[in-house]
């Protein structure tokens, strides 16, 4: 292996940490790094071309008060194939707020779990205006460049998806929107268009919006909602926009009072907006169902005047009845997809009748699920998920479903090993859906190091083709993506 180290930061946080985000497979990551000729078990396919990106979160500073995991700063991970060989950077996103933070080597925003007035800092990001834009929760391609995005509203920032090179924040021709973007932007390989929405706290509360593939502001319209609600992610077919208002939002007493409390109303429907991708607001169609809270949607397609949607329906949202592990684990339990039991779930909705239906698709707990690309917004048979560890936020196996046939494949990593969220990357050439690959990066705490593994996504059970030594073990995170070699 060879390795160039690019520069080391030198964090602000306790020695022998044992908070269960800062440590374990957890544990930050400080240098960056360029490694090529990485030692190889088996061969890298000469038919895999393109680029993985992860998206990981690593903290430099002790938080003002209280820590998530999700105030990390980004750091993005980039491998690259080409002709069988593979290439690793990694470097953290340079963020306006990180930037700052280096100038003061400390902390100077409150974190998730925190009273907004805590923070230093006078402005701030995110529906709750006083928040870290760390872009650290998403990673995209569209135009050929890496977007990486922040859980709440934030900027989207631009880098090179190979050798992660900042190219500074999204503009869309001076159209940003100002309330910023949330966290799960898409993009459809076929038209190149982004789709993406924004929430905050005054009416209309939501906003919708689609940009070209050369980066113009096409569509930007209200989508009026009962109140301040809290979406994470949304979905697409080849002529609808699906939005979301759940019954999982910030309590309007706390919000009189300046504080963010989640509350989850049984008494309310999930209700689901779909409008056409290049609708106004008047054009929206309104369709209820259970209620319930999705964290990701795995795709949505049109069949006649139906609209399929999969994604993950969870069953006990707030975590009730949920006993911590410990007080260091205090405020996590929603972390832990299994307490919140998370399944596979499938919507239909009648254009033309209004009608709506649901059923489950899985009994097994999973979510962060991918797909080939290729079939975002049409009809898709698989899906690749993650299965989560029993009370901690991170991910110990690989899951195949086959939304035709029910069967689910599992691969399952041992004990002390962690995988991060899986693509699924289509061979060169291939048109069958799972004709290509699964590719990962593992944490093994076992043996004190990381990998990039490659599974035979039509064989995930037969266990991964190459393993590919990364420079140093790196810290768990949320999303990655796949970018093919015509694409960048």
């Amino acid at each position: 292996m060879t390795i160039s180290l690019q520069q080391t930061f030198e964090p602000g946080l306790p020695p022998n940490d044992d908070h269960p985000y800062r440590s374990g497979v957890w544990q930050p990551q400080h240098k960056e790094y360029d490694a090529w000729d990485m030692d190889v078990i088996g061969e890298i396919p000469s038919d895999l071309n393109g680029v993985y990106l992860r998206n990981t979160e690593n903290p430099l500073f002790e938080p003002i008060k209280r820590y998530h995991p999700f105030d990390g700063d980004s750091m993005m991970h980039s491998i690259s194939f080409e002709n069988g060989e593979a290439r690793y950077s990694n470097r953290f996103v340079r963020t306006d707020a990180f930037l700052a933070e280096q100038e003061v080597r400390a902390s100077l925003w409150a974190g998730i779990s925190e009273h907004p007035s805590n923070a230093i800092a006078e402005k701030g990001w995110g529906a709750r205006t006083l928040m870290k834009d760390n872009a650290s929760t998403d990673v995209i391609v569209h135009g050929g460049v890496a977007l990486a995005s922040f859980y709440q509203c934030g900027e989207l920032y631009r880098l090179d998806p190979r050798t992660l090179e900042d190219l500074g924040k999204t503009k869309w021709n001076d159209f940003f929107p100002t309330e910023g973007v949330s966290a799960h932007p898409k993009v459809d390989e076929h038209t190149g268009e982004l789709l993406f929405f924004s929430y905050f706290t005054e009416a209309p509360f939501m906003r919708y919006g689609v940009v070209s593939r050369s980066g113009e502001l096409t569509t930007h319209v209200d989508i009026p909602l009962p109140g301040p609600r809290l979406p994470h992610d949304m979905a697409f077919t080849e002529n609808w926009s699906i939005l979301n208002d759940l019954p999982l939002f910030w309590s309007p007493e706390a919000l009189a009072d300046g504080y963010y409390s989640n509350i989850f109303d049984r008494n309310l429907p999930s209700r689901f907006a779909l409008i056409p991708r290049h609708g106004s607001t008047d054009e929206i169609m309104w369709f209820e169902a259970d209620p319930t809270f999705v964290l990701h949607w795995t795709n949505a397609y049109e069949d006649g005047d139906w609209v399929i949607l999969d994604g993950f329906f969870q069953h006990n949202p707030t975590a009730r009845g949920i006993a911590r592990r410990d007080e260091s684990h205090k405020g996590f339990e929603t972390l832990d997809m299994n307490v919140l039991q998370a399944r596979a779930h499938r919507w239909k909705f009648n254009t033309r009748t209004g009608e709506c239906k649901e059923e489950s698709t899985s009994e097994r707990c999973a979510e962060f699920p991918m797909i080939n690309g290729r079939y975002a917004g049409k009809r898709h048979r698989y899906s690749y998920n993650a299965k989560c560890t029993p009370g901690l936020f991170a991910f110990d196996g690989i899951i195949k479903h086959d939304l035709d046939t029910g069967n689910e494949e599992l691969y399952e990593f041992e004990p002390g090993v962690f995988v991060s969220e899986t693509v699924m990357a289509p061979r060169d050439g291939s048109s069958a859906e799972d004709d290509g690959y699964l590719v990962t990066f593992s944490s093994d705490l076992n043996n004190d190091y990381s990998e990039a593994l490659v599974f035979e996504a039509s064989n995930l059970s037969h266990g991964p083709v190459c393993q590919i030594r990364l420079p140093e073990r790196i810290a768990s995170g949320t999303h990655s993506t796949w970018a093919a070699s015509q694409d960048l």
